[in-house]
């Protein structure tokens, strides 16, 4: 085999590794990311094996080191040595399922990286590869259209109005496209033929769309920002009128539509319009902008609070550990709230909260190094275009990193462009002929060696991940049947892989569990003892996963539930001491003292329970859930007056009553002879349940009492209009009123 071949062999698998922002996995947790990081990195692997041969037989393929290697290479090594010295060096390494990062995922895009700038040795090699890469910029941008429509088949679709195309998050998706909108642009611009420029155009157009269509803000205001950086250097060096006419245009549309924005706000037109409420949403107070300032806040605490953190951090993809430390409660409004940021949704308080000084600096190396190079090429006439594009590029993927952070496929992209501004900044590579043409037998022995190296590797790392995350999968879907033996079976199966992952795959199994623990089976002997094993699980996942409460609260559920039924129980007990620990890893946290609430509530132990909830509501005072239970403890103490106006607050602040809610305070109201409130309860009632004739009875007999007749006789004649078989039983009701049927 010549090195000629080898090096042939590299650029299509390079070429492969620009089509996998479009792959899928449908059918496992983490669908849009998982399958694409383990594809790359098994490509990563065997292209790494044949490298490696390649630059052994010809010293003109190895690697070529200039400022942006070194800048790349210092980020690397400051990922590794932060990692080594993280409060969890597991994940750090592997990351986390969802978002497959973690130092073992990234040494694989450096890995890439050098390849690229190694076998990549032409205009041409490089023009082909940005090619590709737009076409799957494209595609991805027109499976995201699809999701504005019915088509079943495709993934999230039913009209949604913001789209996420193949990366699954709408605003990783516009980060993905800002990359392809600026390589299609240059594409556009430095093709001679005019077809292809025409396609190029209109590939531009298409997947700037797609990131309006994403309703991401800041990542409309980074590609916004970089057409205009475009359009004025373009104008700047070539005196075009068409480019002064463009940028006049963009910065006078801009203006247009900020001043826009802030005129027509409360308009018809723009209330009426999901996408243009949301765009056109400027307030610092508005609920996603208080979020991110929350999170970036409680990180910045955790990175100032010793001289370790400020320096390296608290380790890459632990983000969570400072964010719960230094929890906001305003986040908690009660079930479905978002109270956990694994990232900081912004690269660069991700990067120093996690990674310290060390990582900020040299991150921000890799921007700055890339600009300096870029811009020096702006006087040269074949690549100014290149320049400019580039530049632009950079700056619109700062701006929307500054309220997001990256994942793999803008990692592949934005690496190819990092190569392509090594490549630009050098003068082409000669071709020249290897010393060494054919292998030698030690050369095949080594061959030999590393691709079976490599097959071991992706099977351990990869395949064995895939196959423990398909099977959790299994068990989801089995769940959702109701086959309970069979869900069970699939998730141990998943976790007795031992692979990364199993964090994730333990708290699926512990909240099946906890979902499963309402049904009637649920306290029959052997699903006691799938409890008792998945308690096991996760103490283990609160061994591996120091600092970290959501295994502290999963082991305080468990254990709540396998001693609901005896307040003597050890369960009780032990379910407290982990919600008690949970509390030390965040104190704020408003959900742990409702797991301490329910702990005394087992033991009927009332005053450590209302203390709880008391303690919930200090912490956010506008949660109507906290005011509910609160006022239910009260009621069950036998201090009902106190309880319902507890229940009225619980109501004020928006807490929203279940059937079986509002019949408790109807009997609560009944014995404390309160009317009124009698009245909004069988309101409520009738509003959520209106075919129920004994609901609307029941309405018009306390209507009767309050002396509200007319609205008694209409809520009894109601009644009959839904069940005629009511009819005598009302007809009495009525002329006991004093009133004619």
């Amino acid at each position: 085999m010549k090195s000629k071949l080898l090096a042939k062999i590299l650029k299509y698998l390079i070429y492969a590794c620009a089509l996998v922002p479009l792959v899928i996995f449908s059918q496992y947790i983490s669908p849009f990311h998982f399958g694409k990081v383990v594809v790359f990195r098994s490509l990563i692997e065997i292209m790494l094996a044949l490298y490696i041969l390649l630059a052994w037989s010809d010293r003109s393929y190895r690697p070529k080191t200039d400022k942006i290697f070194w800048a790349l290479l210092g980020f690397v090594v400051a990922f590794t040595v932060t990692s080594l010295a993280s409060v969890n060096t597991f994940q750090s390494f592997w990351g986390t399922l969802e978002r497959m990062g973690g130092l073992w995922s990234f040494w694989h895009y450096f890995v890439f990286y050098v390849i690229l700038v190694s076998v990549l040795r032409t205009k041409e090699d490089w023009i082909k590869l940005l090619k590709i890469t737009t076409v799957v910029g494209v595609l991805s941008a027109l499976y995201g259209f699809g999701q504005r429509t019915n088509i079943e088949w495709f993934i999230g679709g039913g009209g949604r109005v913001r789209i996420f195309g193949t990366i699954g998050n709408a605003a990783l998706f516009a980060g993905y496209q800002i990359l392809n909108v600026f390589i299609s642009l240059i594409l556009a611009l430095s093709v001679k033929d005019k077809i292809q420029r025409n396609l190029f155009f209109i590939a531009t157009g298409i997947m700037t769309l797609a990131v309006f269509m994403t309703a991401v803000r800041g990542s409309i205001l980074g590609i916004s920002v970089g057409f205009v950086i475009f359009a004025f250097l373009y104008f700047s060096y070539t005196h075009s009128r068409q480019a002064k006419n463009v940028f006049v245009g963009l910065v006078t549309l801009i203006a247009l539509f900020v001043l826009g924005a802030l005129a027509f706000q409360n308009s018809s037109v723009v209330t009426n319009s999901p996408y243009l409420t949301r765009v056109t949403d400027f307030s610092l107070s508005n609920r996603t902008v208080e979020t991110r300032v929350w999170a970036w806040q409680a990180g910045l605490k955790g990175w100032s609070e010793s001289p370790k953190t400020i320096l390296l951090g608290w380790g890459p993809e632990n983000f969570n550990i400072p964010f719960s430390k230094y929890f906001n409660p305003q986040f908690f409004k009660g079930p479905g709230s978002e109270t956990l940021f694994d990232r900081a949704h912004n690269m660069f308080v991700e990067v120093l909260v996690t990674m310290g000084l060390v990582g900020l600096l040299t991150y921000i190396s890799i921007f700055v190094v890339a600009l300096m190079a870029l811009w020096k090429l702006r006087h040269d006439s074949e690549k100014r275009i290149f320049s400019m594009g580039l530049i632009a590029l950079v700056v619109a993927y700062i701006i929307h990193n500054a309220f997001i952070f990256d994942t793999s496929a803008n990692f592949i992209v934005f690496f190819t462009v990092l190569g392509l501004t090594s490549f630009l900044t050098r003068e082409q590579y000669q071709e020249r002929v290897s010393s060494v043409n054919d292998l030698s037998t030690s050369q095949w022995l080594v061959a030999v060696l590393l691709l079976v190296s490599a097959i071991v590797l992706i099977y351990k790392t990869n395949i064995l991940q895939s196959k423990a995350n398909y099977t959790s999968t299994r068990g989801i879907v089995a769940g959702f049947n109701n086959d309970f033996n069979s869900a069970v079976s699939f998730y141990k199966k998943s976790i007795s892989y031992n692979v990364p992952g199993k964090y994730e795959e333990r708290n699926k199994l512990a909240q099946y569990l906890l979902d499963y623990s309402a049904s009637e089976k649920a306290k029959s002997p052997s699903v006691i003892e799938v409890y008792k094993y998945a308690i096991e699980e996760e103490k283990k996942n609160a061994t591996e996963n120091n600092l970290d409460y959501i295994p502290e609260l999963y082991l305080s559920r468990l254990n709540i539930i396998l001693g609901k039924d005896d307040p003597a129980s050890p369960y009780n007990d032990e379910a407290l001491l982990h919600s008690q620990k949970a509390l030390t890893y965040s104190e704020t946290f408003v959900r742990t003292y409702y797991e301490i609430a329910q702990g005394y509530l087992n033991k009927k132990d009332y005053v450590n329970a209302r203390e709880a909830f008391e303690k919930a509501i200090d912490l956010s005072p506008t949660v109507g859930l906290s005011y509910w239970y609160l006022g239910a403890i009260y009621i069950q103490e036998g201090n009902t007056q106190r309880g319902l106006e507890l229940i009225d607050d619980a109501i004020k602040y928006g807490y929203q009553l279940g059937e079986s809610e509002y019949l408790n305070l109807a009997n609560a109201y009944v014995k404390s002879g309160d009317l009124e409130h009698l009245v909004t309860i069988y309101e409520g009632l009738v509003r959520l349940e209106p075919t129920k004739v004994q609901y609307l009875a029941s309405l018009a007999v306390v209507y009767s009492r309050l002396g509200r007749i007319d609205e008694a006789v209409a809520s009894a004649r109601l009644a009959v209009k839904i069940d005629p078989s009511f009819e005598a039983d009302a007809r009495a009701f009525v002329q006991s009123l004093g009133r004619v049927w």
